[in-house]
């Protein structure tokens, strides 16, 4: 099905940026079985349409504590999270909600794991719902990875974990988040009210559409990023990034990329083969451990002119910790997010990042960073 557009928007905990901050970083649910009638496979596009309602997940429902974390040894590293999403500025001025959604899931405030999700609701007119179907996916996700880890015997065996995992969650996660679809619309069937708007905006062909596929108007990419002691997990359907960033500010992908997705083009929770379109990782920590992972929906991404300019935010945001600490880059946030999507691509954006604190301290070669930091946060808010 080649149309279908997507938003974002939920958020992990926000601080209000206040006027004195730094510049952003780079410039710029039941167990039912699901109907049989599943969208036509594919991918999704006319992502410029696809919106994100925001989930507003309450702030004290945005963490919580559920993870076994008994099983895993203690580490000596701490990882911090920051995350935030912000409606589009031209949703705003259509009067669309933020349609993507975030949530954190920790074993405690400074504990390992940490779960964290993110989605982006698809913004096309057929997709009139995808704010719910966002803010369903970042819980089922969020829920099923901690259930893994509480359930797995040993989670150190790293190479059993992977093949254990990447056979089972796909298809569990995609079979529990239609189960909420349905169970929603049994609880609120779609309404003529959305048809009658959907047919004036598109016509009578797609609301057949919608008919025959409920799931499309819920249609939803998912971002999973699950990290242990020893061990990052990593899950993606559709659009969006996930990148190790490490101390030096070199960025590397943990997943390969998928080359369908093409312009406004998206592979999607709302296709019949959603589960098999997953990208999966499991890396280890035994060579390498990223300093800072980061996930953002397409519409902060898009945000920047080149690729480059978008992939030196990880550094940059390393650069502004050092200088100004954790917690003014975590007020900053927000504010870098809003001029992004007014300046940049005028989607929902959503940002959220894990950083070791150990990578933070400042590097006593480089003297100037604080000086730096000024037009380090420029570059963060817009096209580069």
């Amino acid at each position: 099905m080649n149309d279908t557009t997507k938003n974002s928007s939920t958020s992990t905990p926000t601080t209000q940026p206040t006027s004195d901050e730094s510049a952003p970083p780079g410039k710029a649910a039941t167990s039912e079985t699901p109907k049989a009638d599943a969208p036509i496979g594919g991918t999704v596009g006319d992502k410029a349409g696809v919106v994100a309602q925001h989930s507003e997940v309450p702030p004290q429902e945005r963490t919580q504590s559920a993870v076994g974390e008994n099983k895993q040894p203690a580490s000596a590293v701490e990882w911090r999270v920051v995350g935030e999403t912000v409606p589009g500025a031209s949703h705003l001025r259509a009067g669309i909600p933020n349609q993507d959604a975030l949530l954190q899931l920790r074993a405690s405030s400074i504990g390992l794991p940490i779960i964290l999700t993110v989605s982006d609701g698809h913004g096309s007119n057929k997709c009139f719902r995808s704010d719910r179907g966002s803010r369903f996916a970042v819980h089922l996700a969020a829920t099923l990875m901690s259930e893994t880890f509480n359930l797995s015997s040993d989670i150190s065996d790293i190479k059993s974990l992977a093949e254990k995992t990447r056979a089972y969650l796909p298809g569990e996660l995609v079979r529990r988040w239609r189960a909420a679809v349905e169970a929603d619309l049994r609880h609120e069937p779609l309404r003529e009210a959305e048809f009658a708007k959907l047919i004036e905006k598109d016509g009578e062909r797609a609301r057949k559409l919608v008919e025959a596929n409920p799931y499309l108007a819920y249609g939803a990419t998912l971002l999973v990023a699950a990290v242990t002691s020893s061990f990052a997990l990593y899950m993606q359907l559709g659009d969006g990034e996930i990148l190790h960033v490490s101390a030096t500010g070199e960025v590397t992908q943990p997943l390969p990329e998928d080359a369908r997705l093409l312009a406004n083009e998206t592979t999607s929770l709302c296709l019949n083969k959603a589960a098999e379109d997953f990208r999966f990782a499991l890396h280890s920590f035994t060579d390498t451990t990223p300093a800072l992972i980061l996930l953002t929906t397409d519409g902060y991404a898009n945000s920047f002119s080149t690729t480059a300019g978008f992939h030196q935010v990880g550094g940059d945001l390393i650069e502004m910790m050092r200088a100004d600490g954790f917690d003014s880059v975590n007020r900053g946030v927000k504010g870098w997010l809003e001029e992004a999507t007014t300046t940049g691509s005028g989607d929902d954006c959503t940002l959220a990042f894990l950083v070791r604190m150990d990578v933070l301290a400042a590097d006593p070669a480089t003297e100037k960073v604080t000086e730096a930091t000024a037009s380090t946060a420029t570059r963060l808010t817009g096209p580069s």
